[in-house]
């Protein structure tokens, strides 16, 4: 795929804090593309300049073609936004405010009217277009927060934490409206505290740490960065006598195993088997164990998942 979005070398400081320091990436046309980090990474700020907001000291950006500083109206017209915090005209109604903002983008009439209706539909607010805002709950605004960003049908939408305190329902009409977006063809930057989130809907990922590019790739990509193996927990009881020293020495010898111990949990006796990301031997493992009369209760899978890469990488949790 095409290169969508282009971030080359940027720079931007704030007196002597280098907010954003050298930071190149690029986003394909198409993609859903998370940008992650810990307060203060620089997120907001590499956000506010990719929708030309705030201008930057050094380097350049690039959308569909266009430079952000030199082509910057054409750019703006062309970008979506639906930033964290919520913002609608509380005495509007719903329609009347999706027909405010894609206004802003030249929409008038007929073309007007239709968008917003369409726009309203798509976040599965068509019935709810008469209720002022301040009579809606806070799931309602958040959707009704996306149907303003995307009425003007923008190539490119930027999404900063738009499911932030909603509920459960909300949340997952959310996602599903996000990827549906990117089927009809946007390409879409999106920024979450919820890992769940980031792991469900984006093609790839960004981790921003001190202003920096600490990484970026597939959620397979970056798991491969930070750690080389998962770990198989059993659990089962164990026949008298068993020599557990000896059992953990055998299953070291399976290919791909990289460590074998015994732990005591509550009173359970659990085996703690490490293995590479990719691991053909479970048959074996399971065969050693029947032949070490070990009668299996249970067995889970410990995989790493992205919140254990966020925490190896820079060294602190989201949030």
């Amino acid at each position: 795929m095409d290169e969508f979005v282009k971030v080359s070398n940027l720079v931007k400081n704030y007196g002597n804090l280098c907010a954003v320091d050298n930071l190149s990436f690029s986003v394909r046309k198409g993609e859903i593309f998370g940008l992650l980090g810990p307060n203060g990474a620089g997120k907001s700020t590499t956000i506010n300049i990719l929708t030309t907001l705030t201008e930057y000291d050094k380097g350049s950006v690039s959308v569909a073609g266009l430079d952000t500083v030199r082509d910057r109206n054409r750019v703006k017209a062309f970008i979506g936004t639906v930033p964290q915090d919520i913002a609608l005209h509380p005495f509007l109604t719903a329609r009347e405010n999706v027909r405010f903002f894609a206004s802003l983008y030249g929409l008038k009439g007929k073309k007007l009217k239709e968008e917003a209706d369409r726009a309203l539909a798509f976040v599965g607010l068509e019935e709810k277009g008469d209720v002022r805002t301040n009579r809606m709950s806070g799931g309602m605004k958040r959707r009704l927060n996306i149907a303003c960003g995307i009425a003007h049908r923008p190539g490119l939408i930027v999404m900063d934490e738009p499911t932030v305190g909603v509920d459960a329902q909300s949340r997952d009409l959310i996602l599903r409206s996000i990827l549906t977006l990117r089927e009809e063809g946007a390409t879409v930057i999106y920024t979450s505290h919820y890992m769940q989130e980031v792991e469900e809907i984006c093609d790839r990922i960004a981790i921003m740490d001190r202003g920096a590019m600490v990484a970026c790739g597939t959620e397979q990509e970056l798991v491969a960065l930070a750690t080389d193996r998962k770990t198989y927990e059993v659990e089962g009881k164990l026949p008298a006598g068993l020599d557990r020293s000896g059992l953990c020495g055998r299953i070291l010898l399976l290919p791909d195993v990289k460590d074998a111990r015994f732990t005591e949990r509550e009173g359970r006796c659990v085996l703690e088997v490490a293995t590479a990301l990719e691991f053909d031997g479970f048959m074996q493992l399971l065969q050693l164990l029947e032949r070490e009369k070990v009668t299996l209760r249970g067995i889970n899978t410990r995989e790493p998942n992205l919140d254990a890469v966020f925490l190896a990488l820079t060294g602190r949790e989201m949030g």
